[in-house]
């Protein structure tokens, strides 16, 4: 902690802006899927979603260390200042509602850090450890996308509800983020065939319209952010900044 004055714009450069891009999507998609503890529908899927947000953590603390101080980028930003897709901040919903924000993310993440690591770029060690850790956020949201489409007429409908209701976030993944060396045209053509194959098979109803809104369209990598963003940042940030400068 070696300032605690607010970080209200971050720092810019080709290494700098991809790190943090990335860093604020494992970030705040771990700190949604920590707010799970306590009220998973059951256990064993309470330690899945932890170890996945841990997982996410990890990789979080390795790109921001990328662009400037972890805690400083994490703790001390202002809203506008983080550069996350729209969609890894949505509020988890019900336990469907989460893992069609899983299902979506994690097929991105998968695809995008696969072209990563077979690069020779800033990027590629990271990504050459993520991937695998990854294949199983991945894996874990098919399994459930299958068994919640597939199963009662309750599942059924709350999980193509989730489907439904984030569809119009997906479209922010594929936009290029500079700095990053990767084939967003085929990422997204390999993203849709994947996610539409484990939907059709769960049973359920790809959606048909648009992957982004009006108002949204690039909107989370411009520092533009929905309503619950706000809110989340205020819990996540409240620790650090009401003690500043304490240590353990």
């Amino acid at each position: 902690m070696s300032s605690q004055a607010p970080v209200t714009t971050p720092p810019t450069g080709p290494t700098t802006v991809p790190a943090l891009a990335l860093g604020d999507d494992a970030l705040v998609l771990s700190h949604r899927l920590g707010e799970w503890a306590g009220h998973a529908p059951v256990l064993e899927e309470e330690v899945a979603l932890a170890n996945i947000a841990l997982d996410l953590l990890g990789q979080a603390r390795l790109l921001l260390s990328m662009a400037g101080d972890e805690d400083e980028l994490a703790y001390l930003r202002e809203e506008r200042s983080f550069r996350n897709l729209q969609l890894v901040e949505q509020p988890n919903g019900d336990f469907a509602h989460t893992i069609a924000r899983q299902l979506y993310f994690s097929t991105y993440q998968s695809l995008l850090y696969g072209e990563l690591a077979s690069g020779d770029g800033a990027f590629a060690p990271l990504a050459a450890k993520a991937v695998k850790e990854v294949a199983y956020h991945q894996d874990h949201a098919e399994q459930w996308t299958l068994r919640l489409g597939d199963g009662t007429d309750e599942s059924h409908t709350r999980m193509q509800a989730g489907i439904d209701a984030l569809w119009r976030f997906t479209g922010e993944m594929f936009k290029p983020v500079p700095g990053l060396d990767a084939d967003w045209q085929s990422i997204q053509e390999r993203w849709t065939t994947s996610v539409t194959s484990v939907v059709e098979r769960a049973t359920l109803t790809v959606p048909q319209g648009p992957q982004t809104g009006a108002w949204t369209a690039g909107a989370g990598r411009e520092g533009l952010h929905t309503e619950s963003f706000g809110r989340m940042l205020a819990e996540m940030q409240h620790l650090h900044r009401s003690h500043p400068g304490a240590s353990w």
